[in-house]
């Protein structure tokens, strides 16, 4: 059955944007030797895989506007999946991560090389190190493509602050990962554990998941005010559903579909909301029992399904069934009050929210 996210061929035509993206930044660093060439095989191999949600609300978001297909307009689309790979570069470092989609993370990746070539020095810290400067040329090449996707500059000016504001916004939404990480959560009022982590859903994913990438593409394509203001309600329900479901693959996932081993999130110690609403669900011994856990390194298949029995006994499951259900319809009734979309555009942004809200990766 073909994907929504194929509609207009558009998958393999950003695979195709990125794949000569890649081969001319490699012109680019020629001159420096083929020592450099590690930094490009950590960001091609990430740029081999994933659902390119983001480069697709971008698209149909100029489409929505009344942009039409055209090949300056995949390109821009395609900017979206440099900049991901910035993000998932570093989030990958910062969360200490193995794996990302079946492979070694990038830091990962470049650790085995520097062990493999017998060099001197700590492999991890060569890793860290050329994973951040590989992050960091990915925002570059974001930049880049857009300026030079061959779209009519008065309107990638008007694109451009909310472009501007994605990627700030994002960058300070990493951080507020990093902080909810650390800042004890002992003692807190169970809904202040939920708006902390609800917080850092809104910044750190659903806003350059969905909802920019569909802003940038539609004030490109000139939508009007009030059609800007439906599509920002949808984009931002859409990605907090969005990053709820991940937050559910992240301890309930096949790791065969996810890329990632089973119960990752829990390891890392990741602060969710699926946590904040199993903490509140829950007695004072499974609570103990769960901040013993979350957090720890070292858990066993045995530990992971012992948290997952809590957690689902906690009714977290449920509830976060139950909200990802709400922000779809709310999505979706938005997207019914936006006026005047493109007929193709408003069908597939509503085919949209069923695919980036589904029970599988």
């Amino acid at each position: 059955m073909t994907s929504v996210l194929d509609t207009a061929d558009l998958r393999r035509r950003v695979q195709r944007v990125l794949d000569d993206e890649l081969a001319t930044q490699a012109g680019v660093l020629a001159e420096l030797g083929p020592d450099v060439e590690d930094l490009l095989h950590a960001v091609g191999d990430l740029l081999r895989g994933g659902k390119r949600l983001r480069a697709a609300f971008l698209y149909w978001g100029a489409r929505a506007a009344g942009l039409p297909d055209s090949d300056p307009l995949v390109r821009l689309a395609s900017a979206m999946e440099l900049f991901q790979a910035a993000a998932l570069i570093h989030d990958d470092v910062m969360d200490d991560s193995d794996t990302r989609r079946g492979r070694p993370a990038a830091h990962r990746a470049l650790a085995t090389r520097h062990v493999d070539r017998g060099w001197s020095g700590d492999d991890a810290r060569f890793g860290l190190a050329g994973a951040v400067l590989a992050g960091n040329l990915c925002l570059t090449w974001t930049d880049e493509l857009y300026a030079t996707c061959g779209l009519p500059a008065p309107d990638l000016a008007r694109g451009r602050p909310v472009f501007d504001r994605m990627r700030t916004q994002l960058m300070a939404g990493q951080f507020l990962d990093v902080v909810e990480s650390v800042r004890p959560w002992d003692g807190l009022p169970d809904d202040e554990r939920v708006a902390r982590a609800g917080r850092v859903i809104r910044y750190k994913s659903a806003k350059y998941t969905v909802e920019h990438p569909l802003l940038i593409g539609a004030t490109v394509g000139g939508l009007d005010p009030a059609g800007l203001e439906a599509l920002s309600r949808y984009g931002l329900d859409v990605g907090q559903a969005f990053q709820l479901r991940d937050d559910l693959l992240g301890v309930f996932g096949d790791p065969d579909e996810t890329g990632k081993p089973a119960g990752d999130d829990l390891r890392e110690g990741k602060r969710t909301v699926l946590l904040a609403r199993a903490l509140a669900g829950v007695g004072s011994g499974e609570r103990e029992r769960v901040e013993h856990l979350v957090g720890r390194s070292d858990l066993g298949h045995a530990d992971v399904d012992e948290l997952r029995g809590i957690i689902t006994g906690s009714g977290a499951v449920g509830l976060l069934e139950d909200e990802i259900a709400r922000l779809a319809d709310s999505a979706r009734a938005a997207l019914a009050a936006a006026p005047a979309l493109e007929p193709e555009a408003r069908r597939v942004l509503l085919e949209l929210v069923a695919t980036a809200t589904a029970r599988t990766a």
